[in-house]
């Protein structure tokens, strides 16, 4: 099997700061690293590989600044990284993300598997794996809990909230995890450094690709309307007393009253 993994190179979510006063998002200095959920694409896309044998290849679009953190992903088993240059200054429209994604993965050939996270750690817009599966041709299975390949098709469990789902998908499928599908191996020092010697290609869209830049920029054009952080109150009450049956009775209460949980008979 061909597996493709695609991952991203992103802010880190968990140091974006609010400013109290402006309400604003502080993004000077926030840091970029590959996204937490993408360790979970990249878990997806080896186990599969260990399953059913075959090759794993990562592909992102970003910074070639972002070459570095890949060693990680090349040490839990993938075979190579391609970073495709992001062909626009700063954010990169969903729509201009799944169209590269989708030519890099037609030059590939012959994919049997394209693993997505479902949303990004940064963007969490939800459109990139179904716009890629659309400019494939490929059907794809979202909200991926756990998957199998039988018989020349993916069988795979749904994570519907209230319920499971199982379905199946011809081969060539677009699969999109969430990070409760898995949990990503940490690589063995021998793994590390075995990943040195793994390549990271850098593609450019106009010259490895044959894409104009002329025509992503129209798809990458985003209206900002506003960007505003919310900051949560903490009440910071404190239950007092030695009797922990009526402490648990006054906290439902408390509960029950912020409708944090509902009351009944």
């Amino acid at each position: 099997m061909k597996i493709v993994a695609c991952i991203k190179y992103s802010l880190d979510a968990s140091e974006v700061k609010v400013d109290p006063a402006s309400k604003a998002l502080k993004m000077a200095g926030v840091p970029f690293k590959v996204g937490n959920i993408d360790k979970n694409v990249l878990e997806t896309a080896v186990q599969l590989k260990e399953a059913h044998g075959g090759t794993v290849h990562a592909i992102t679009v970003g910074p070639t600044k972002a070459k570095e953190s890949f060693r990680e992903a090349l040490a839990m088993g993938v075979e190579d990284v391609t970073l495709i240059e992001n062909p626009v200054e700063g954010h990169v429209a969903p729509a201009v993300t799944a169209a590269i994604l989708a030519e890099t993965i037609k030059k590939m050939g012959d994919v049997d598997v394209v693993v997505c996270g479902e949303v990004s750690d940064d963007g969490f817009t939800y459109q990139v794996p179904p716009r890629l599966a659309e400019a494939l041709n490929m059907p794809q299975i979202s909200f991926v809990r756990t998957v199998a390949v039988e018989d020349g098709k993916v069988v795979a469990d749904r994570d519907l909230e209230d319920s499971v789902q199982t379905v199946s998908a011809s081969l060539p499928s677009l699969l999109s995890v969430m990070e409760e599908t898995n949990t990503p191996r940490r690589p063995t020092l021998l793994q590390a450094m075995k990943a040195k010697k793994k390549p990271v290609h850098i593609w450019n869209v106009e010259a490895d690709l044959g894409m104009s830049t002329d025509e992503l920029l129209p798809k990458a054009a985003l209206e900002k309307v506003q960007s505003e952080g919310v900051v949560v109150h903490r009440k910071q009450q404190v239950l007092q007393g030695n009797d922990l049956a009526a402490l648990s009775n006054e906290l439902v209460d408390l509960l029950v009253a912020d409708h944090v949980i509902e009351g009944g008979a």
